[in-house]
Order: structure tokens, then sequence, then C-alpha cells
């Protein structure tokens, strides 16, 4: 007998809270928008109107930000559970629907990830050729991206990997699913890959199970990530005061 699928409703966003092989058997069957909201990203709720959309329309929203997860454990029971978007991606590089020629195409933020990704993925016997890859220009006002789109309708891959940076990732991922004729599971797993690939900074297994992952990015390149997860602070207010309901718009 399967375990019920748990949600948990945080600021107006639909939270998945189970287990990483249930999130991707559920968007695998149905295909859709996986977001992987970050703390910094959610303090942004109220103000940024593209990002608050995507969000919105999102199939699938993982609970990976351990500070929102923490802030939300202290002030409600039950408690819910981190599921971070590395160990998600752990889990779906083993999947036989994921690992199959022609399966997934990559949204990069550069050349230098494109390889890298490559090369980690041959070695761990998944097979994508050049084409499937596609180094994302920089999107600046609303994102749209035709050239992608016709992309990924040419190869019509089961999953659209979008690994570009958070923030941005997110109205990408919705803009292609309002604008492909057909629903593949659109992955905005930002920098994830990076993490194995050796594009970002190696989060241990260990670390990114206590949560610590912002801390491991934090102490490898303190000028970079301290002032992005000092401004996650503000999320505290936003949890404080809406709880379970969507922040008032700002914009």
């Amino acid at each position: 007998m399967k375990e019920p699928l748990r949600f948990q409703q945080i600021l107006g966003i639909r939270f998945f809270v189970g287990e990483a092989q249930q999130a991707i058997d559920l968007i695998g069957e149905r295909g859709g928008l996986v977001v992987v909201p970050s703390g910094p990203g959610m303090r942004t709720l109220a103000t940024d109107r593209a990002y608050r959309e995507a969000l919105l329309g999102a199939d699938l929203a993982l609970a990976d930000s351990g500070y929102m997860v923490l802030l939300w454990n202290m002030l409600h029971r039950p408690w819910i559970s981190k599921l971070s978007g590395l160990k998600y991606l752990r889990a779906l590089v083993l999947d036989d629907g994921f690992r199959g020629a022609g399966a997934t195409f990559w949204v990069m933020p550069s050349r230098e990830s494109v390889r890298l990704t490559l090369v980690w993925l041959g070695e761990n016997g998944i097979k994508v050729e050049a084409g499937n890859m596609y180094v994302a220009p920089q999107y600046r006002g609303r994102m749209q991206d035709p050239e992608l789109a016709d992309a990924i309708e040419r190869l019509r891959p089961r999953h659209v990997m979008v690994c570009v940076g958070g923030g941005a990732q997110e109205p990408l991922g919705w803009y292609l699913k309002q604008n492909l004729s057909y629903l593949p599971a659109i992955q905005c797993i930002g920098a994830a890959i990076g993490f194995l690939t050796g594009d970002q900074v190696s989060i241990p297994v260990w670390t990114d199970r206590l949560g610590l992952g912002w801390l491991w990015r934090t102490v490898s390149n303190p000028r970079l990530y301290l002032p992005r997860y000092w401004e996650a602070r503000h999320l505290a207010r936003l949890v404080l005061r809406y709880g379970e309901r969507l922040p008032l718009a700002q914009d």
C-alpha cells in the first residue's frame, strides 16, 4: 500500500513534503512544472510578480528551503520535512525514465556548465547529445525565449531541466509550460546539478540532509552567498504574518 502524498500550504504555495521518489512518480505520470523555491526567493513573493505567478502556476513545489521549514516547524504542527532539490535530483538521475537517450533537455547558464554536465552525465551512464544542451541568454524583463521553446518542440524530451539561477528559472519554466504544445516534466532545479558536476561547490549528503547546504555554500564563497542568504531573514516576517495565506502583492 502506497503512503499517502502529503502537502502543506505555506504563503499561498502548496508544497510537497513527502519523499523524493513520491515526487518523481507524481510528476512522471503527468508532467508539469516543478519548482524548488529558495528562502531568498520566497521573501520576494509580495514584490516579484513574475516569480509569484510562476510558483502559483507550478504543479509541484518542493520544500527545499531549510530556513522556511525551520520557521514553519517552530510555529506549527504537525512538523514538515525538507526535501532539497539536490536530494530530489540524486533520486531522479537513477530513474529509468530519465536515463534514456533523448529523455532530457538541459537549459544551462554557461558553456562551461554544459561541458561539466555532459561529462558527469556520461560518467554516470546517462546519454545526452550536445544538441540537447541549451545555453540560456541573459534574460531581461519578461521571461520569453521562443528559440528555446522551438528547440524543445523539435526534440520533445520527457524532462526539461532548467538549471539557470533562482528567480529567473521559475518564470522561464512557467513560460515553457504555457507555450509548449505538450507537457513534459519541466524541472527548475537551479544549481543542484552543479553540486554534482563540480560547477558549484560539492555539498556532502550529510550536509544536505541536515539542511546546512546554505552554510556550506556560504563558507565556500562568503562574498557571494552571505548577502544573498542574509536577505532571506525577511522571510520570517512573512511567515509570521501570513502563515498559509498568500502575501498581499506590493507591486
